[in-house]
């Protein structure tokens, strides 16, 4: 992302050039830094940065965590975390990196060590000649970012000789009010430029093209409205069940764990004005107003779904209320389908379609965009001859890339038309794309704040969703390996056919 001005800690501008190859030294403090986040995304990501020259070779990294443990034994933990994760790591490289892993013990409740902490790392970052720039990472279940980041706030660790910014991830919240309540604390001690609430799906180097798609070929960003599209549909299907997450999913459920952050995001990016500028904060208010453009979502536009027994690549799979921790009466979505509309002079009368759910088909993140059938059909009167809409669909995973569908005729004397398809990949033209955490970390590193998720973007994103929060709707199950309840279809306009895959 090119350079823009953003905030220190004591809330003056300065700008950062975005183009250095090597980010300012700094120290980064993971708390939760022995959990399964840190080993399986956060620490394999800062080694790729270190590995690419990213990382300033003074930088230190803290992890802090409940356990005991002598530096020596959690970088021999973490390396072999790193190992896991990173195919190519050499002797010299892993020794170099694993030099500048700390370990802390850091105990609950926060409050009562979060000072001796502070003296610790200050001790190291004068050891180290940093200049006291420092990331606190809360890698840390959702009930306890309000704790820690106070106790951050109340130690005056908020506050060093450079700057100072915090990452918290999701969950950003329950609902409107606690995500409104955690804001609020989160204030009381930092600065808006220095809060990164992370959400790894912006990192996703297609989702990042996805303006670039638009605003950069004059093709596209002129049928990019309710003349040219007829309708967008969003889809989210994982083929994996809740694993070892029923505790914290029987208190979410898909709405509140995928829609309400990850597919509202992916709206925002396809429907959002062009910005003034490339900038942070005129992407993220263009984002704002197309949340403040979505009309009420009324019942008959949602449905609620929960995966029964079923078979996944050929194996029989439990269903949901069988998953060890889920309640046997539970009635909580693992699947959501929801039609939106945004009232604004490009989208008025287009629906958005999202769909989300868990023990699917296939493992898929996509976007169609579908555009109008032409007006006058010419063609209709060859027996024969089905001319399909143009339709662009941008995949996010697995591969990343898109296709577009168009129309041609087939050879022979005979009119018969034929649908074809241009695609890119981006594995094919570039190669192994850099993770979601690599492209995230060196955002925070760096001070850029394009990819991650604003204040009031979040509360109007939760303020979006409370009718459905507060009564959901009738309850719909759907066999596992499928692509959802059949009900779905309803959601649908009668004249928009079928999801997309179905």
């Amino acid at each position: 992302m090119p350079s823009t001005p953003r905030a220190t800690a004591t809330g003056h501008e300065k700008e950062i050039d975005m183009s250095a190859p090597c980010c300012e030294p700094m120290l980064m403090v993971i708390l939760g830094g022995t959990g399964d986040l840190s080993h399986r995304m956060i620490l394999p990501a800062l080694y790729r940065l270190a590995q690419q020259g990213r990382l300033d070779s003074k930088s230190q990294i803290v992890a802090a965590g409940r356990r005991a443990l002598p530096d020596e034994e959690f970088r021999k933990h973490a390396m072999q975390a790193i190992r896991r994760e990173v195919a190519d790591i050499s002797a010299d490289a892993a020794s170099s990196f694993a030099r500048n892993l700390h370990y802390r013990q850091l105990q609950e409740p926060y409050a009562e060590y979060m000072t001796g902490f502070g003296s610790q790392i200050a001790e190291l970052e004068q050891q180290c000649g940093l200049p006291g720039n420092r990331i606190f990472y809360l890698a840390l279940p959702q009930d306890a970012f309000a704790p820690a980041a106070q106790a951050i706030g109340e130690a005056g660790l908020a506050n060093s000789r450079g700057w100072t910014r915090i990452v918290v991830e999701k969950p950003f919240g329950h609902d409107l009010r606690s995500a409104q309540a955690l804001n609020a604390l989160l204030h009381r001690y930092f600065n808006e430029p220095q809060i990164f609430r992370i959400d790894h799906y912006l990192g996703k180097e297609t989702v990042q093209n996805l303006l670039v798609l638009r605003l950069a070929n004059p093709i596209f960003e002129t049928l990019w409205n309710r003349d040219r599209i007829e309708s967008v549909q969003i889809t989210v299907s994982e083929t994996l069940g809740v694993e070892s997450r029923a505790a914290f999913y029987e208190s979410a459920g898909a709405l509140r764990d995928m829609v309400q952050n990850h597919l509202t995001q992916l709206l925002c990016l396809i429907a959002m004005e062009a910005p003034g500028s490339f900038g942070a904060e005129a992407i993220r208010d263009e984002k704002v107003k197309v949340l403040r453009s979505v009309t009420p979502i009324s019942s008959a536009s949602a449905l609620f779904g929960q995966y029964q027994r079923g078979y996944i690549d050929g194996e029989p799979v439990v269903g949901y209320r069988e998953d060890a921790g889920v309640a046997p009466d539970s009635n909580t979505e693992t699947f959501v389908a929801l039609r939106l509309g945004i009232e604004n002079w490009r989208w008025q009368g287009v629906p958005f379609y999202l769909r989300v759910g868990k023990r699917m088909a296939r493992r898929l993140s996509q976007i169609v965009i579908q555009f109008r059938r032409p007006p006058v059909m010419i063609f209709e009167a060859f027996e024969g001859c089905d001319v399909h809409s143009n339709a662009l669909t941008i995949t996010l995973q697995p591969d990343e890339g898109f296709n577009l569908c168009f129309e041609v005729k087939e050879p022979g004397q005979d009119i018969a038309v034929r649908s074809q398809r241009l695609h890119f990949q981006y594995a094919e033209a570039f190669g192994p794309l850099p993770t979601a955490y690599e492209t995230l970390l060196l955002d925070i590193m760096k001070g850029d704040q394009t990819l991650f998720v604003r204040a009031d973007w979040l509360e109007q994103s939760w303020r979006l969703y409370a009718p459905l929060l507060e009564s959901p709707p009738q309850l719909k199950h759907y066999p596992s390996g499928s692509w959802g309840p059949e009900a779905a279809k309803d959601i649908l306009y009668p004249d928009h056919g079928h999801w997309l895959p179905s």
